[in-house]
């Protein structure tokens, strides 16, 4: 029966993920006015674990723990009876105990017990003299104790500890880490975040299974996480599936990457857990950097190693600063949008390979920033197509287009303007029809309009993708899969396709007539597409050689430097009007 007793009392204590934390102001103010109380150098919150008497705060004692062995805090533990030992000297019991030969000779130690009944270890006070003790002081410690145990009882119920994993949470990581940079040997440590599921992963399970399985999931993550990094690391769940530890003293980012590559993931992430999880690494000093900026630099490293090849990224202050500088870029989106002068396009020509005849153009947004100047492209598109303002940002590109157009059909000429749209576009419900009412207000020809989307921007949904590129191509809009050959994509897909050119990407192009793997990878392509009944255009063509190489290969169209730069509307005219087609090849 005691045996079954100390293993419900072990599993208590366990449950409260007390042992092996760092240290916190809350416990060591209750420790520190036990000393001052007593007048003694000794005093400690210290839990009774199975071998081990562990100190959860400690005043006057230099190591975390001593062996539970004729400690008298198990005894406490054991009894949930206050002790007192007068002099270890002539306690035939303790006498010859771990304290007794170092020199202790008084202690009291007042249990800490749970609302159920359980012993979980004492606070006591130690003096290297023999003494007596008041009634008064045992009300005192016996008062402390209780405050102990609020303490611990506040800790685990009020948004401490999370109740799907049992770990202690992100409140608790802040209030640890804050504890951390108010120790006296705050040196520079490193915190890991293992986030081992993405947020595709753990939808698709709750999608399927029900939330009860996503909180299985959770509860396996810690048990291979345990064993994979030791049970005497203290881990925190801080987000949906996402747990953060402290290194072992002295580690180094670079140490710690190697022990990983070296001796694999599992030393760090245990064998169960998915190969694809993604391992964030920070390196700070706890005084200099706040909790909360703390979790967010390990979100960061996390995030950049879902793009990293070995899923594991460290910190880097650079990455961060020019992240946070195109967020608040995205802040701004919106006064761009809703200015007159900030956001343009310019148009870079698509010239037949055969005729030399410029039959179109691309328009490309640009943005000059009241304060930054202009900003390069891939600073801002890609997270504004992620974005609420997509779709916002894809209106005013195609009405700035579709002016334009109007524009070059009153002059007479005959030009297609090319516009990229995003996989959010084709998620809009209302899209087409927002874009049909553009093309019509501006009173142009819907077969002059062609749209740009990337491979991976229709494998996103595909079926959605289908259904509403289908709904533009009957409308008489062109359709251009654009940066073929970069994205991941199913051919059986791609027959399906309603579209009418295939984009060749220019990292295909730039070395084409170098590169015999290039040449070959590019005449392949062309070759499908056009059995496939697709037009092809190469893109980032800069030499003429290229040139030569891409008509003989029975490329259609190019566009690139070779030919022209993106340039302004009211430079296109002129511009073209100086190009002189002639019959046969340029």
């Amino acid at each position: 029966m005691a045996q079954i007793d100390e293993a419900l009392r072990l599993d208590a204590l366990h449950q409260l993920k007390l042992l092996d934390t760092l240290s916190s102001e809350s416990f060591d103010r209750i420790t520190r006015m036990a000393s001052q109380i007593f007048d003694l150098p000794v005093a400690a919150i210290s839990l009774t674990d199975s071998d081990r008497q562990w100190f959860k705060s400690r005043v006057g004692i230099e190591h975390n723990s001593i062996p539970r062995d004729k400690a008298p805090c198990g005894e406490v533990a054991d009894s949930r009876e206050f002790l007192v030992i007068r002099d270890f000297a002539k306690d035939a019991y303790y006498a010859d105990s771990l304290l007794g030969q170092n020199g202790t000779r008084f202690y009291a130690g007042a249990p800490l017990v749970t609302r159920e009944g359980f012993g979980l270890g004492s606070l006591c006070v130690l003096g290297t003299e023999p003494r007596e003790i008041t009634e008064a002081e045992v009300a005192a410690l016996k008062d402390l104790a209780a405050m102990v145990m609020a303490q611990i009882e506040l800790h685990h119920a009020f948004g401490r500890v999370d109740p799907v994993s049992g770990l202690p949470n992100r409140n608790q990581f802040l209030e640890d880490m804050a504890d951390l940079a108010n120790a006296p040997e705050a040196a520079e440590r490193i915190a890991v975040l293992l986030d081992p599921f993405s947020a595709v992963q753990i939808s698709d399970y709750v999608r399927v299974m029900g939330p009860g399985r996503a909180d299985e999931m959770v509860r396996k993550a810690v048990l291979e996480i345990r064993r994979g990094i030791g049970p005497e690391r203290a881990i925190y769940h801080v987000g949906t599936a996402q747990f953060v530890w402290l290194a072992p003293a002295g580690a180094t980012a670079d140490s710690y990457v190697n022990a990983v590559n070296a001796h694999g993931r599992n030393t760090l992430a245990g064998k169960g857990l998915p190969a694809n999880g993604a391992i964030g690494i920070v390196s700070f000093e706890p005084h200099k950097r706040t909790p909360r900026d703390l979790l967010r630099a390990l979100h960061s490293a996390a995030q950049d190693a879902r793009a990293a090849p070995d899923r594991i990224s460290v910190y880097s202050d650079e990455a961060d600063r020019d992240y946070q500088r195109r967020y608040h870029l995205l802040e701004d989106v919106t006064a761009a949008l809703e200015s007159d002068d900030q956001l343009r396009l310019v148009y870079q020509p698509r010239i037949d390979l055969i005729s030399g005849e410029c039959l179109g153009a691309e328009a490309l947004l640009r943005w000059n920033h009241p304060v930054h100047g202009n900003v390069p492209p891939d600073d801002f598109i890609p997270m504004t197509e992620r974005s609420p303002r997509a779709s916002a940002m894809t209106a005013h590109v195609l009405d700035i287009a579709m002016r334009q157009m109007h524009d070059w059909q009153n002059a007479g000429l005959s030009l297609t303007i090319s516009v990229n749209i995003s996989a959010a576009n084709l998620s809009e419900t209302d899209f087409v029809e927002s874009l049909a009412a553009t093309v019509r207000e501006h009173d142009i020809s819907f077969d002059r309009l062609e749209l740009e989307i990337t491979e991976s921007a229709v494998m996103h949904d595909a079926d959605q993708a289908l259904a509403q590129l289908q709904k533009l191509s009957d409308l008489g809009v062109r359709v251009a899969i654009d940066d073929f050959g970069t994205g991941y994509s199913s051919l059986a897909y791609l027959q399906k396709l309603p579209a009418h050119v295939v984009k060749i990407d220019r990292s295909f192009i730039s070395e084409i007539d170098r590169n015999a793997r290039d040449q070959a990878l590019v005449r392949s392509i062309i070759t499908l597409s056009h059995d496939l009944g697709y037009r092809v255009v190469a893109e980032g063509v800069e030499s003429e050689a290229a040139v030569t190489l891409l008509r003989s290969m029975g490329c259609d169209e190019a566009q690139g430097y070779h030919f022209a730069r993106p340039m302004e509307a009211g430079h296109f005219l002129p511009w073209l009007r100086s190009l002189t087609p002639t019959s046969g090849p340029i």
